[in-house]
């Protein structure tokens, strides 16, 4: 017996909302995507969606037991994108191209960036939404003539804010 038979034969569904999602159907939307016509959402992997206190330490004059640990400011990581290297018509390559390639001669136009984690039937289970990202790094993963894989291409996004969705 499968794992969903056995979860729907014991009242549950696989997929509700007391169940942890699967970390590989997701998608990517950009502010430009659709550009043309175009599509440019299809990544191997998404990583960086993290925030996290940056914090100091006050040691309180008379009282050894402990120090008091206060916030300063809201840390976040750089959004990372991998995916298969693009056509350099891609809406993502061109972008990425203005702002890497033009040696700050073009404005740096920032793009908000939503990310869905979807369920088996495409609908979005969770979300979070990064506003004015641009890119800061783009890289290309080494080739390696003894392996049989697809060549892969690094974006990593900086961005001012982010909120979670859903």
């Amino acid at each position: 017996m499968s794992i969903g038979s056995t979860m729907k034969a014991l009242g549950g569904n696989l997929f509700n909302d007391d169940y942890p999602p699967v970390a590989f159907h997701f998608k990517v939307i950009f502010g430009i995507t659709g550009v043309g016509g175009k599509l440019d959402s299809s990544f191997k992997e998404v990583s960086g969606i993290s925030t996290k206190f940056e914090t100091e330490t006050v040691e309180e004059g008379g009282e050894n037991r402990y120090v008091h640990t206060l916030p300063t400011y809201l840390k976040k990581e750089n959004l990372v994108l991998k995916r298969g290297i693009s056509a350099i018509t891609s809406p993502l390559v061109i972008w990425c191209k203005q702002t890497m390639e033009a040696d700050l001669a073009l404005p740096i136009l920032p793009q908000p960036i939503i990310i869905y984690l979807m369920d088996e039937k495409g609908l979005p289970l969770r979300g979070w939404s990064f506003a004015n990202a641009w890119p800061v790094s783009w890289d290309v993963e080494g080739f390696d003539a003894q392996k049989n894989e697809v060549a892969i291409e690094k974006i990593e996004l900086s961005y001012t804010y982010s909120n979670r969705l859903m």
